[in-house]
């Protein structure tokens, strides 16, 4: 019997606000001294009342809205109670019954190019709990994270594959860093996914019995607890037996999913109302003033990219998809004015360079402007690529004036076409093979000619000019 895969995820990513949900400790924590940034009230002290972060909210309602969810005027957070030892309140504030947003979707596109429409149950707002650390001598925790804003978004069951799954969970990784809600760095533990998988024969309706494994923090990861699952299913299945509904952890290192308890239900939570923590009220004056705060997406920027600007799709997408890279590319295009010029100089030689220093775009010495000059120079046949490739170094690490560089250091192109002329001619009087081919019809063998003249000029003769002048003289032969 062939079983079809149903697939559902859980994408925690937490909210980029400065301080916590419900305290003033700060929210940037990675590498910090552990503990250190705890208060009575992330601790769960008692008569510790906590007041909710405004900036977490609008983050989250903004990333709803970058999600097609419906935002619902009125939501408040409830207890969600389990006894965990990196949860000091005994309990986790979250959002149960009154979610401040509902009936979202995206789309996809697949490898063989067919788009798919991935349903969002939900994105609500919780905090998180805080971090255990397990050594041969015993559990370390660190409540540094606990209190931390989150946003849960929790698909549809309508992925039938790994691949789809995958292709979900970049897809809502580059929207909720587009609309500046979270950095979702999965290296810093910003974000991390719960994985629900059933099997059920192909043709039928009603799902199987779903199994969730929590707290995967890669795509990596996702992927080989997918592709673990839907084996480990099918085996039990086809031999006779019945998955169980349970809660199960990933083990990095052996690739396998573990079972750690039965799956709980909201009974076991004990849900109840946030005595503490007033109800969110969200006026439609707030949600239209957000919805203008929503930049334009990777999918529609990429679009636009190929539409106006006459881009490759690859370089669009790559291009489009970090939202500071398109913000880049687009300041040093309104220098340079050469679309494909200025990313193939971005997306090669200056994400070359970053990538050796592992540094990101944010970071980048060189500001956009000068990449803009510098095309430009070689579009206005003032330097030849080659001599921009040979001062990109320098101009790279001082974010140095292209221009000023070219002129200090006297490397504009030769374009007198008297000198040119002669040596254009001595080249072609050199080379009576490569002219013959190209008599013969062999258009791409002039290459060849122009190769050598930039040689002999050492990379100083204007290209174009070049071009022009090789052309006239063996139009004349």
């Amino acid at each position: 019997m062939e079983y079809e895969p149903v697939i559902g995820i859980e994408i925690h990513a937490r909210i980029n606000s400065k301080t916590k949900l419900f305290c003033r400790c700060s929210n940037i924590i990675f590498n910090e001294k552990p503990n250190s940034h705890v208060c009575g009230i992330c601790m769960g002290h008692p008569g510790m009342l906590p007041a909710t972060n405004q900036e977490a909210v609008k983050k989250g309602i903004k990333a709803a809205l970058a999600l097609g969810c419906e935002i619902k005027e009125f939501s408040k957070f409830d207890r969600k109670s389990y006894f965990y030892p990196d949860l000091p309140k005994g309990y986790q504030i979250s959002q149960y019954d009154k979610p401040i947003s509902e009936n979202g979707k995206i789309v996809i596109t697949l490898s063989d190019g067919s788009a798919k429409t991935i349903g969002i149950t939900r994105l609500h707002l919780e905090d998180d709990a805080g971090k255990l650390t397990h050594t041969a001598g015993g559990t370390l925790v660190d409540f540094n994270r606990s209190g931390t804003p989150l946003m849960e978004i929790v698909s549809e069951p309508d992925m039938r594959s790994v691949e789809e799954a995958s292709l979900y969970a970049r897809q809502i990784q580059k929207i909720v860093r587009y609309v500046d809600a979270s950095d979702a760095d999965m290296e810093k533990g910003q974000m991390r996914f719960d994985i629900n998988v059933s099997l059920r024969p192909k043709g039928q309706k009603e799902f199987g019995v779903r199994s969730e494994t929590k707290n995967l923090n890669s795509f990596r990861s996702l992927e080989k607890a997918l592709e673990y699952e839907i084996k480990r299913q099918t085996e039990i299945l086809e031999g006779g037996g019945e998955v169980v509904q349970e809660t199960r952890g990933w083990d990095d290192n052996k690739e396998v999913t573990i079972s750690q308890r039965g799956k709980e239900g909201a009974a076991d939570y004990r849900y109840f109302p946030e005595p503490d923590i007033p109800p969110l009220v969200v006026t439609k004056e707030m949600i239209e003033e957000l919805k203008k705060e929503i930049p334009e997406l990777h999918d529609a920027k990429a679009d636009r990219y190929q539409s106006e600007l006459d881009l490759p799709a690859n370089h669009a997408h790559q291009l489009s998809g970090n939202a500071p890279l398109a913000a880049y590319f687009e300041e040093a295009l309104k220098v340079s004015g050469e679309p494909k010029k200025t990313a193939n100089w971005i997306l090669s030689e200056l994400m070359g360079r970053l990538n050796e220093s592992q540094m990101s775009i944010v970071k980048c010495q060189l500001s956009p402007e000068n990449l803009g000059k510098l095309v430009r120079l070689i579009e206005d046949g003032v330097i030849s690529g080659k001599i921009a490739k040979d001062i990109f170094p320098e101009v790279y690490e001082g974010n140095l004036d292209p221009e000023k560089v070219v002129e200090e250091k006297g490397l504009k192109v030769m374009s007198d076409t008297g000198e040119l002329g002669k040596i254009c001619q001595e080249v072609i009087d050199r080379n009576p093979n490569i002219v013959a081919d190209f008599k013969g019809g062999k258009e791409k063998a002039i290459g060849g000619l122009v190769g050598q003249v930039m040689g002999a000029t050492k990379g100083a003769g204007n290209p174009k000019i070049v071009n022009e002048i090789l052309r006239k003289q063996l139009s004349e032969l």
